[in-house]
Order: C-alpha cells, then structure tokens, then sequence
C-alpha cells in the first residue's frame, strides 16, 4: 500500500471511530406490575427473550422473576413467571448452557433469615416456557450475579451480603453444568463493599470483571486474570455505578452499561477501555429516578439494550436501539 493509500485508510478509520453513536429507537415494553426492574437480554434460536423482576416496590416480598418473550423485539408476550412462598426473587440473569439449555439465575432474599439472608439460585428450561423448580448454588449469603459461559463452563463472581458493607468479599466460582458451582479463589481481595458484577472473556482466555462498589470512595473496579483466574489485577475506574454490564463490540471495542452517579442519576452507556482502565459515558439513554440493570446484545449491527427506569412514572422495562459507527 502506497503512502497516499495508508494515509485514507487511516483517515477513513479515523472518521467511523469520531463519528457518535446514534439512538434509534426506544420503546417501553412491559410495565403491568407496580414495580418492574433488573432486567436481562438474550437472543436465542431466533427469538427474543427480556428478563426483570415483578414486585409491588423495589424492595417487597412478593419479588417474581418474569420472562417475557418476542420474535421480532417489538411484541412481547409473557412466557414464565418465577415465584417463591419463602423469598423475594431477585436480579434475573438468563445464558445458554454448554449444552444449549436456558439459563436462569437469580438470588432469593429470604423471608426466614434465621439461617440466612440470601441464597442464590438457578433454573433451566429448553424453551423458555416451561421452566424447572429451580434449586440453590453456591454458598448461603452470597450473591452470584451473572454467570458467563467460557469454554464449556460457567464463572461467575458471588459477593458476600453481610450487613455491615465493609465486611463484604467477592469470591470466583465455576461450574462445569450450571448447577454445581466450585469455589474458584475463596477471596478476590477487593474492599469497599464489592459487589455487582459482569465478567467476560476475551479471545485469548483472559477474563475481565467490571465491578461495582458501594463504600467510599465507591469508584468501580476493572479487574483481569489470565486461566485458571487464580491472579487478578485490578484498576480503579474512578467512577460510581449502578448495574455493572458491558460486551465486546465485532472491532474489539467494549460498551459499558451502568447507572452513573455524578449529576444527575441515570443510565448510560460509556466506552470501556480495558487497557488504560477508563469509562467515557458517550450516550444517555431516556432514564431517571429508580433506573438501570441492562442488558446487553449485539444483533444485526446494532446495539439491543433493556433497562428499566421510573422517569415517566413508575418503574418499567424499556428497550433501546443505538447504531454505532
């Protein structure tokens, strides 16, 4: 390539990376209980599938997990409703197995905390209609959040719920079929009450864990670790947030999701610079009040985002569009 070439090529990749990521369209689509919140996203086998929690306010006893499901993103219909006699159910987060089951996991905040405030649970379904009676994983009183497959197993990171925040650690787990979780490394040695957390893994086996904080200074964390995950490093993202998400773009770029603090309490996407240890939020999406918990695909070219947000009243499931260059 001659010199002239190199330089439009240059200029030409310049350009798509300046030009501003666009929202194309945003529509509520589900808002039929008094409080909808926590939300994930999954396209599977050609159709659609969101999952949040039901309840009567963000925090009340009759927590459901509902599954709502669509063809074309657009009409949704309700497949599932997950409820518990003894819990508040809470967080849904929906994968495929290795063995291309669905996924469901949550945590229940028990009624009887005699034993235990909260236990982590799981639930399987083929279709995503017809889901199993579910069962626990992990230890008592750890919240494992979201669990992302990697070659055949599932990790994920459960932070402990003590009352006192100061107290609370994070520990690694894996599984080789969802439903049997082994302690990876019992403590990841980060303080300030860590807690909600995404890990994703890049096409060289190293994880990556964006993780949220919430004791001063409550900055986020962006944590790596080469296989078998056993030593972390760890960056502080100097930022606040809420509903920690993010995914790999097609060019290696990474998109963030998250409720931001500073100003005005809302949920954005941010760029996520793995290497520098940097968040730069680039679009707010229309949010406010009680807000966040999205998730995250890449479909078609475009960037699906669920959320909830409780800026036109009370709290309901909202989907986005966004176009980046």
């Amino acid at each position: 390539m001659n010199f002239a070439k190199l330089m439009m090529a240059l200029l030409l990749g310049m350009s798509a990376y300046a030009a501003e990521p666009e929202l194309l369209e945003v529509r509520r689509i589900w808002d039929r209980a008094p409080h909808n919140a926590f939300t994930d996203l999954l396209h599977h086998k050609g159709e659609w599938f969101c999952v949040f929690r039901e309840g009567k306010a963000h925090v009340s006893p009759d927590g459901a997990l509902r599954v709502i499901v669509s063809k074309d993103g657009t009409r949704w219909e309700s497949a599932a409703l997950i409820t518990s006699p003894n819990a508040d159910l809470r967080d849904a987060k929906i994968g495929v197995t290795a063995d291309g089951r669905l996924m469901l996991n949550g945590a229940a905040a028990l009624h009887d905390q005699s034993k235990a405030r909260h236990q982590s649970m799981v639930w399987f379904s083929k279709d995503g209609r017809q889901w199993d009676t579910g069962q626990n994983i992990g230890d008592p009183d750890f919240w494992l959040w979201r669990a992302t497959w990697h070659e055949g197993r599932a990790y994920t990171i459960g932070y402990n719920t003590d009352k006192e925040r100061a107290k609370r650690t994070i520990r690694l787990y894996r599984s080789d079929d969802g439903a049997r979780f082994e302690t990876v490394v019992p403590d990841l040695g980060i303080k300030n009450s860590p807690g909600e957390n995404t890990l994703r893994f890049l096409k060289d086996g190293t994880c990556v864990c964006f993780l949220r904080r919430d004791v001063a200074p409550f900055s986020a964390q962006l944590g790596m670790a080469k296989p078998p995950y056993r030593e972390w490093q760890w960056k502080d993202l100097a930022v606040r947030v809420g509903g920690p998400n993010f995914i790999e773009l097609p060019d290696g770029r990474f998109v963030a999701a998250s409720r931001l603090h500073d100003g005005t309490v809302r949920t954005s996407l941010s760029w996520l610079d793995i290497k520098a240890g940097t968040l730069q939020e680039f679009l707010k999406l229309p949010s406010g009040g009680d807000s966040s918990y999205a998730g995250l695909v890449w479909h078609e070219g475009l960037l699906w985002v669920s959320y909830y947000s409780s800026h036109e009243g009370k709290a309901a499931i909202y989907l986005a569009k966004i176009r980046i260059p």
